[in-house]
């Protein structure tokens, strides 16, 4: 028998039977062959039995489909691979009180949207006041002080203006990924930093819908986040970075 704790098997209507639903598009006009296509492709993926519990034409020649089947795949706990979270989730008072003590003043943190990617939401999602899923930005922030340089932000105009600021961490956001434009863009931004500034450069965190927190060794950064990610997480995060370097315990 397998150890339950290690190994597990999705679940849908009773426990350990496998059953997942998953959704995608097939470039076929709807009709009985369009499911039937969805069908294949659904056993080819390893689900059997399989249903097509729906299906509707997007345009003249494509069609979205739900399929909801079996799989007998087992997941193995032991070789799943995260970054967890380190630090504790501290209010906005307890980011204040401690930066407070450990920097005696404002921690400045610069951000933006490198590159030719104007999509602002991820970025003001963390700095903005208005934030993000029910918590306020970093501007509200007593202890820290935000430059938000907006969209389509050159790597060489994020250097300066973080030299410029005397920036403690710089935070990047990407959303554009086609062709892996958010990877190469943010090893060129972490390289520019680490040719202008050596040890002395900012701490540097990327975050975008498309990146995966163990890739901050590819990207040349401390830290990633992913989607979903809260003003609240990415303040402990800068707490518990400044407190590290001043080799201050948490």
């Amino acid at each position: 028998m397998p150890d339950a704790k290690r190994y597990v098997r999705p679940y849908g209507d009773t426990t350990g039977d496998g059953m997942i639903q998953t959704s995608f598009t097939l470039p076929i006009p709807f009709g009985p062959k369009a499911d039937g296509a969805a069908l294949q492709l659904a056993n080819k993926m390893g689900m059997d039995p399989a249903m097509v519990v729906h299906s509707n034409p997007i345009g003249d020649d494509f069609t979205f489909f739900v399929v909801y089947g079996s799989v007998k795949h087992l997941v193995d706990l032991d070789e799943v691979k995260v970054v967890e979270r380190e630090y504790p989730l501290l209010t906005p008072a307890e980011v204040n009180s401690v930066l407070k003590k450990v920097l005696r003043r404002k921690l400045v943190v610069v951000g933006g949207c490198i590159g030719t990617d104007a999509h602002t939401v991820g970025i003001d999602a963390i700095l903005n006041i208005k934030g993000f899923a029910g918590e306020k930005g970093l501007e509200y922030y007593r202890e820290l002080k935000v430059v938000n340089l907006g969209a389509q932000v050159s790597v060489p105009e994020l250097v300066r203006s973080a030299r410029a600021e005397k920036a403690d961490a710089v935070l990047i956001s990407q959303v554009v990924t086609q062709r892996d434009a958010h990877i190469l863009n943010t090893q060129e931004m972490s390289a520019a930093f680490r040719e202008a500034m050596g040890d002395r450069r900012p701490l540097l965190v990327a975050g975008g819908p498309r990146f995966d927190p163990l890739m901050a060794g590819e990207l040349g950064v401390d830290r990633v986040f992913s989607r979903g990610t809260t003003p609240g997480e990415v303040a402990s995060y800068l707490v518990h970075a400044m407190q590290a370097k001043k080799g201050v315990a948490a």
